[in-house]
Parts: structure tokens; C-alpha cells; sequence
């Protein structure tokens, strides 16, 4: 009610002038004050009118529009060809794209093995990608309405070109149904000739395997990434504390995920790729293997207002009965401000891999340094057969001058909680909830994947013409195993293992990777860019078919550009 509005306008105003007039300012003084806030009223009066008769006006155009786009092949999604503002991007529908004999799944609900790293492990870390907008834009003005992944996108009128408001898109909440029934190998059978031995090059068949790769597995670390948009707010807030205890929830819940993961994620071709654009987390990433021997994987991730980059390097022990996994490299988390932190990841242990349920729990201490107020230090309980309660994590956070300013205490599969200190002292007696597990699916796999996970494989055809030849999503054994084709899969995974063995060789003769670089003979990798920039021009120059049948050695030498 535009009457209410400016009679509201107009009370508020003479409460202006009568406080003015108690501060003892002139009256040529208040009217000028008058007029600039009547000019500024009237401006904002008359665009917010103009906006609502928009909005009627779009209103009763819309039973048209819907009528209209009824009339379209319901067997196919209406998608609005569009390019983002800034780092925005248009993300794909949930058709999950199978193979010729499973077909394309419908849904209807919102070894020259490197490492021996089995999926309940979190070896896999996570680098940078750039924060999307939300909006996106298209050149045609004619639409008032688009329809995108059964969602109604609205356009409004911008500078230049129209715009419209990015709603969510719908990704898949469950796994394709199996094609073939499996059948079960024993994992001691496969691995008892290589107690204490070096396991880069047991090769295990895809029974063992869950559908995802360890790139893929790098980015279940960004599932709880709104924690660093919360630590980013706190540290605009000026409370820098706050800032490094949700930091510290982040570092913990990486872990969550490899609560019950019984097999292991596929590793990496040397060249291998994998990208995630998550406009509604506001986040997008990306990762490469880096190196074969030893196998690394660098990472880059930017979200809203900070950004995350690192690598992953794993030592493993095998015991027989048990595995042992040392994490090597230094994941750092850089906010727009300038604070910056730094962690290492903790050792994993997986139990029980001959007799008993196989398990795994993560130890050890973890130093979350930073280069300004605050830093934290975490510890993982080491777990015993008498622990009666397993899996917790300790934590404090201290200032430059090591006093201690807060306490976290928690279990890395369920939630953290803290409390902040005055005085050595804690300032509440009740405890504030930092970080909480999601429930899990409604549609469980064998692999235990959390609702999370089950959406990183998925392939669309929109999003398929998009993505490099290298991306992990289109990796044939992964794909056949998805879709529950074994005996395809572990085809698949033979051509392939005898493909990357030629990536030892190609590394000692310089092979480099394509999307990161080295600052030093021995430092980390860091993401030189353009990625993104290729995808939206459809160009991968040097990213090679790593995928692809081998050349016939009779006919033609491997070439020395050949990817792996």
C-alpha cells in the first residue's frame, strides 16, 4: 500500500526535523536536509513501483509461458544458452548419462596402481576454484521466462543485456541401478603376496573400487564449505577467534565422509583432470594428478571470499591385517582480507583388511598455523580395542602470545563444538555447535557414498560438451563400474593400467602438467589459470586423450606427447 508507505515517509521526516531542531540547526539548514532526503525517497519510491508492475506484469504473462513451453517435447529439458557474469556458470541437470545399454537415467527426486589408498581414507585434498555468481546471462530479450532443470528463471532488465536469477539446479540423489550382479573377490587373495612391500603397483580388480576417482574424492573435502563462508564473515566482523574455530570445523569435517567407505577410489591417470562448479555452494574447483611417481594431486578451489589450495601426497605402510597412510603436503586456506592458514593432514590407519568389518580412524595432532591474531592446534584421540568412546577431537585455540582464547572438543564423523575463553575461563557454561555431520542419503549405496559424493560422477550430456578429454568423469572403468557393468569395467581398468604404465617413463622424459606448476625444484604446486577461460572458448589445447585406445605399435611409435 503505496498511501501507508508515504504517510510512514512523512512521520519519519518530521521526527527528523523536530530532532534537528533540538540540536539547534537553522531552518534553510533542515530544508536542504529535507530536500536531499525527499530526492532520495522519491528515486527509491520509483524504482521500487516500477519493479512491482514488473513483477504483475510477469505474473500475468506467465499462464501464457507455460502454456507455451507444454507445447515442447516433454522428453527433452529446455536449457538457456548463457555465459556468467564473473566467475558465474550455468550448471547442469541431473540426467546422469549411462552407458548404451543402461541408458540415460531418469530421475525423479530432489594397475599400475600408484597408491594403495583405500576411499574411507582422506587422502585426497583440495586446491582452488573460482566463487560464481549466481546470476547468469543470455542475449535473448525476447523471453521473460526460461525454464532450467524444471526451475523458472526470471529475467530482469539490466545494463547492456538482460539478466536472470540463477536458481539451484537438481542433481541426482542416487546411483544408477546395477546392469550386472556382482561377485564378490577375496581382498587377502590379492594382496597377501605384498606384506610389507611398497603397494604402488598391486592392482586390484574393480570389486574393490568405488565410482569415483581420488580427484574427485579431493573435493568431498568442500562439502562443508560454508563453514569458511561463516569464518569469513567472522573475520569481517573483526572477530578473529570465531574466524579460526570455524576454520578448524572445516579441517575436521573432511573426515566425515570416510566413515564405513569400503572400497577404494580409482587413482588418477598422470594427466587426469577433474572440475566442480557449484554455483548454490558458491564454489567451483579443480584438480590434476600432478606427478606418477610419487603420485600427487594439486587442487585449487575459490569460494566467497577466500581460497583454498594444496596437494596430496600419500606414504602408506601395509601390515597385513593393517594399512597405514602418511599424508605429505600443506593445504592453505587464504581469505580476500590477507589472513591466511595452514594445516597438514593427520595419519589414517585402516583396520581389519583380512578378518573383521574393515574400518578406519584418523590420529595424530594438526597444527592450523596463521599469520596474524590466532592459531589452533587439534588432536586426534588415537583409537584402542577398550576405547569406549572413538573418534573424538580435541582442540584449543591460542594468540600470538600462547594464551589460550577457546576450546573445541567433538568427533570427527558426527559434530565439533567450542567454547570461547576470557581469562583462561570459559565465558558460557554451554558449548556452541560449530559443525554437524549431514544425514544420510535416502538412497544408500554398497559404497556408503554420503548424498554428497554420489552427486561428483555425474554426467549430463550439456555438461559432457563442455569438459576436457581429461576429466575423470569420463574415465570408461569408472563409468562401466557406475552403472554396474563389472566385466566391462575390469576390462576397461586392464587397457587402462597398461596404458599408465608408460607414465614413468614419459615423467622422467619431462612430461609437465597442464593446469599447475612447481615454484621450486622441490615446492608445492600452485594452479597457473585458465582453466575456466578454455571451457567457456571449448579450447583444450595440450590436454591430451589420456582415455583412448593406444596407437598400434606396428604402425606408429608412441609419441613422446602421448598422456596418460
Amino acid at each position: 500500500n503505496y498511501s501507508n508507505q508515504d504517510a510512514s515517509a512523512e512521520n519519519q521526516l518530521n521526527r527528523l526535523r523536530n530532532r534537528m531542531h533540538a540540536e539547534g540547526l537553522g531552518e534553510e539548514v533542515i530544508k536542504d536536509c529535507e530536500q536531499i532526503v525527499h530526492s532520495e525517497f522519491s528515486q527509491y519510491y520509483t524504482q521500487m513501483k516500477q519493479r512491482c508492475e514488473e513483477y504483475l506484469s510477469f505474473l500475468g504473462s506467465l499462464p501464457q509461458q507455460l502454456e507455451v513451453l507444454n507445447e515442447q517435447d516433454t522428453t527433452h529439458s529446455i536449457r538457456p544458452e548463457c555465459s556468467c557474469s564473473g566467475h558465474g556458470k550455468c550448471c547442469e541437470s541431473s540426467n546422469t548419462e549411462s552407458s548404451d545399454d543402461a541408458g540415460i537415467q531418469e530421475l525423479d527426486e530432489s594397475s599400475d596402481e600408484d597408491d594403495y589408498n583405500f576411499c574411507d581414507t582422506r587422502q585426497s585434498f583440495s586446491d582452488s576454484a573460482a566463487s560464481p555468481d549466481l546470476r547468469m546471462k543470455h542475449s535473448n530479450s525476447s523471453n521473460d521466462v526460461q525454464q532450467y532443470d524444471h526451475n523458472f528463471v526470471e529475467s530482469r532488465s539490466g545494463k547492456g543485456e538482460n539478466e536472470c536469477l540463477l536458481l539451484p539446479p537438481k542433481r541426482r540423489t542416487k546411483l544408477p541401478e546395477p546392469v550386472e550382479k556382482e561377485k564378490g573377490v577375496s581382498l587377502w587373495s590379492m594382496i597377501k603376496d605384498n606384506v610389507g612391500k611398497d603397494l604402488t603397483r598391486v592392482c586390484l580388480p574393480v570389486y574393490f573400487n568405488e565410482p569415483i576417482s581420488s580427484l574427485q574424492k579431493c573435493f568431498e573435502d568442500l562439502e562443508y564449505s560454508h563453514l569458511l563462508d561463516r569464518a569469513y564473515d567472522y573475520g569481517l566482523k573483526g572477530n578473529s577467534v570465531m574466524r579460526t574455530l570455524c576454520v578448524a570445523a572445516f579441517a575436521v569435517s573432511g573426515y566425515a565422509s570416510s566413515d564405513g567407505r569400503p572400497c577404494k577410489p580409482f587413482n588418477p591417470l598422470l594427466g587426469e583432470t577433474y572440475e566442480a562448479d557449484f554455483p548454490e555452494n558458491g564454489i567451483r574447483f579443480f584438480s590434476e594428478k600432478v606427478s606418477h611417481h610419487p603420485m600427487v594431486m594439486a587442487c585449487h578451489c575459490e569460494g566467497r571470499g577466500w581460497k583454498f589450495w594444496g596437494e596430496s601426497n600419500v606414504k602408506s605402510k601395509f601390515w597385513g591385517q593393517t594399512i597405514q597412510l602418511d599424508p605429505v603436503g600443506v593445504l592453505t586456506l587464504e581469505f580476500d582480507d590477507g589472513e591466511i592458514f595452514k594445516w597438514s593432514k593427520v595419519t589414517t590407519t585402516i583396520n581389519n583388511l583380512i578378518i573383521g568389518r574393515l574400518y578406519c580412524h584418523h590420529h595424530g595432532t594438526m597444527k592450523i598455523s596463521g599469520n596474524r591474531q590466532h592459531s589452533c592446534k587439534l588432536t586426534f584421540k588415537q583409537q584402542s580395542f577398550l576405547e569406549r568412546n572413538p573418534r573424538q577431537v580435541q582442540g584449543v585455540v591460542e594468540d600470538i602470545g600462547g594464551t589460550k582464547v577457546a576450546t573445541l572438543r567433538g568427533k570427527w564423523d558426527e559434530s565439533l563444538y567450542c567454547n570461547v575463553t576470557n581469562d583462561g575461563v570459559n565465558s558460557s557454561a554451554e558449548s556452541t555447535l560449530l559443525w554437524e555431520k549431514h544425514e544420510p542419503p535416502t538412497n544408500p549405496t554398497r559404497y556408503n557414498l554420503s548424498s554428497f559424493a554420489i552427486t561428483l560422477n555425474e554426467l549430463t550430456p550439456n555438461l559432457k560438451e563442455k569438459l576436457p578429454p581429461t576429466d575423470s568423469r569420463l574415465r570408461p572403468d569408472q563409468r562401466h563400474l557406475e552403472n554396474g557393468e563389472y566385466d566391462k569395467a575390469n576390462s576397461e581398468k586392464l587397457r587402462l593400467e597398461t596404458r599408465q604404465r608408460m607414465a614413468r617413463k614419459m615423467q622422467d622424459n619431462g612430461w609437465k602438467p597442464r593446469w599447475f606448476d612447481r615454484d621450486t625444484e622441490d615446492g608445492a604446486f600452485h594452479y597457473t589459470g585458465g582453466y575456466w577461460e578454455a571451457r567457456e572458448q571449448r579450447k583444450w589445447d595440450g590436454c591430451r586423450d589420456i582415455f583412448g585406445e593406444l596407437p598400434d605399435k606396428k604402425t606408429s611409435p608412441v609419441p613422446a606427447s602421448l598422456g596418460i
